[in-house]
């Protein structure tokens, strides 16, 4: 595969630095920089009125993406992406997406132990509902009082808390990296 063409100029020492500055403000290289404002200008001074920038291919969901980290920024990504048990790539993935989409990402794992705490609260609901049906026709609950019956409340109540305090600690942790941030 041939390199794509390239293009080069002389510019002051003044505007080199400049350019400099700005891509690191962009955190993108300088290469970058010029490219990006070669196709505004290309893009917005079209004679016809028409894009004289072709509109990129698509491109395919395998192909990937190199980014460059300070090596205090990998540290935290490293951390963060262990902290929920999965691989640093696949942490950046899904939080890339998340910010794109506007999505509150769910690892899988953590999906699953959802999916276990609402089945179970679901089986505890279901006993309930027997043993009310049971009382209101007006027969005998064996072994089951009202302590078993408030027993059962109270586990399904800190069961659902427990939950909730779980979604808004993922949500937290997406939006600003640990868990513990304030809401």
């Amino acid at each position: 595969m041939a390199a794509p063409p390239f293009i080069a100029a002389r510019v002051s020492t003044e505007m080199k630095s400049q350019l400099h500055r700005l891509a690191e403000r962009e955190q993108i290289t300088e290469s970058a920089l010029v490219r990006q404002l070669l196709e505004t200008v290309l893009r917005t001074s079209g004679g016809d009125g028409e894009s004289t920038v072709d509109p990129p291919a698509k491109v395919s969901r395998d192909v990937r993406l190199s980014v460059r980290l300070a090596p205090d920024d990998r540290l935290l990504l490293t951390e963060r992406a262990t902290a929920r048990d999965m691989a640093a790539a696949t942490y950046v993935s899904v939080l890339v997406r998340s910010h794109l989409r506007g999505l509150l990402p769910l690892p899988k794992e953590e999906l699953l132990a959802l999916k276990r705490s609402v089945a179970e609260l679901s089986a505890i609901g279901r006993n309930l509902n027997q043993i009310a049906r049971v009382a209101n026709q007006g027969g005998r609950t064996a072994a089951v009082g009202s302590d078993h019956i408030r027993a059962m409340l109270k586990v399904s109540e800190g069961l659902r808390d427990h939950i909730k305090a779980f979604l808004r600690a993922n949500e937290r942790s997406w939006r600003c990296g640990y868990a513990d941030a304030p809401d």
